[in-house]
């Protein structure tokens, strides 16, 4: 899985979702070197692109737990913490990854299955700060909701502002 370094990509790249498959559609000139998923035909092409998917979900899953432990222990949880700073943090790492893999080098594939399908997908915890904002306000903590909305909004924004700044930077 290496990637080569390009002033700009040998294809147009136009803007989509961390969650798109395009990837598997990526109209290359005839000169242009296949990808790794061009020899693979059929079902076993979907079964390898659900696994570097599944490898990534697994680093995820665990970095969430993890992080969202270690802070449960370190500050209070009259505030849900952990979860602000995992989503900070992995709006930060998907804003960098996307920006450097389609702006700064020319990555496999296998590296946006992996990291932003994969682990910013299991990582980020979108559920759980809606529930944590739910029950902030239905158990009438309106500041604290305020607080959690606009933290985790702007904050992760900012975040991905910063990834992608310094994924350009580079």
């Amino acid at each position: 899985m290496g990637f080569a370094r390009t002033a700009a990509p040998p294809w147009r790249v136009r803007p989509v979702s961390a969650a798109d498959d395009s990837y598997l559609r990526l109209q290359r000139g005839p000169q242009q070197a296949l990808s790794w998923l061009a020899g693979v035909k059929g079902e076993l092409r979907i079964v390898l692109a659900y696994l570097w998917i599944s490898l990534g979900a697994i680093v995820g899953a665990s970095s969430r737990y993890f992080v969202g432990r270690y802070v449960a222990r370190s500050v209070t949880a009259s505030f849900p913490y952990g979860t602000l700073l995992i989503n900070i943090t992995g709006s930060f790492i998907l804003g960098l990854f996307l920006v450097w893999a389609t702006e700064r080098a020319l990555p496999d594939p296998r590296w946006r299955l992996l990291i932003a399908i994969g682990f910013c997908g299991s990582y980020t915890t979108f559920s759980s700060y809606a529930f944590e904002s739910f029950s902030l306000f239905e158990q009438g903590h309106y500041l604290l909701f305020a607080a959690n909305v606009l933290a985790n909004n702007l904050l992760c924004l900012a975040g991905v502002l910063l990834g992608a700044m310094i994924a350009r930077s580079l």
